[in-house]
């Protein structure tokens, strides 16, 4: 007797359902167990929660030491034109929210651009006597510092954009489709496309492309010596003079 002609073989067996039940069970509990997460998920996860310590530790450390040096920067730009100290200006952080950045102030009070449209070029008429000197040497990013420790931004990473910033007339989104793919790690005070040449104002559609290629690299790359790379990389651009305008 077969099977198409057995009653016996054709009638359902409750055991049989349990044990596809208890098959399913096994398989299901599998799939997002912490035991199960791979390997290059968890290093990552490590990775970040090393990253971000070093942020606080490195972060706090400096504000506490130039605290006197920061005073005096505050005291100049008094001197200077009376205006306010800082220069505040809405950016992108991670995941797109929306992040307050600090600045010391290199230009005049009236002329400043919170909304991050008009770029700063060489020879900028807006900027001040001591602002210049403060760009010039990148001093003016010093404050970010209180971001990183604030957890809005890391020592390393994509350069946080103004809401608003544009590329040869267009605004980033438009001009490169992976705009925000850049977002998917904290801004850093300094960044892969820094180290690497793509800096300041972006008057035509490549500058952009490869600045955001570069972003977008780091975002895919990230390691813990690259971070290292890099700081090593802008302290030596730093103490060559600098690229800042």
């Amino acid at each position: 007797m077969n099977a198409y002609t057995s009653k016996t073989n054709s009638r359902f067996d409750p055991s049989q359902r349990q044990d596809k039940i208890r098959s399913l069970v096994i398989a299901n509990s599998n799939i997002r167990q912490p035991d199960s997460f791979s390997l290059v998920e968890r290093k990552m996860a490590v990775r970040l929660g090393v990253k971000r310590l070093i942020d606080i530790v490195a972060s706090l450390s400096a504000l506490i030491v130039l605290a006197p040096f920061f005073l005096a920067i505050a005291l100049f730009i008094k001197f200077d034109d009376g205006g306010p100290v800082f220069f505040r200006q809405i950016r992108w952080g991670l995941n797109g929210h929306k992040i307050t950045v600090f600045k010391f102030r290199t230009m005049r009070a009236e002329a400043c651009d919170p909304s991050g449209v008009q770029q700063t070029v060489k020879g900028d008429s807006r900027v001040t006597g001591i602002g210049a000197v403060l760009r010039k040497t990148n001093i003016d990013e010093l404050p970010q510092l209180l971001n990183v420790l604030k957890g809005d931004m890391s020592l390393v990473g994509p350069r946080c954009h103004a809401i608003n910033m544009r590329a040869a007339g267009r605004l980033y989104e438009e001009l490169v489709p992976d705009y925000h793919h850049r977002h998917i790690m904290r801004p850093g005070i300094t960044g892969l496309a820094q180290t690497r040449g793509w800096r300041g104002p972006t008057a035509r559609p490549l500058q952009a492309r490869a600045r955001i290629a570069c972003d977008i690299y780091y975002v895919r790359n990230f390691s813990l010596l690259l971070d290292l790379k890099i700081l090593l990389k802008t302290l030596v651009i730093e103490l060559r003079g600098g690229t800042g305008f």
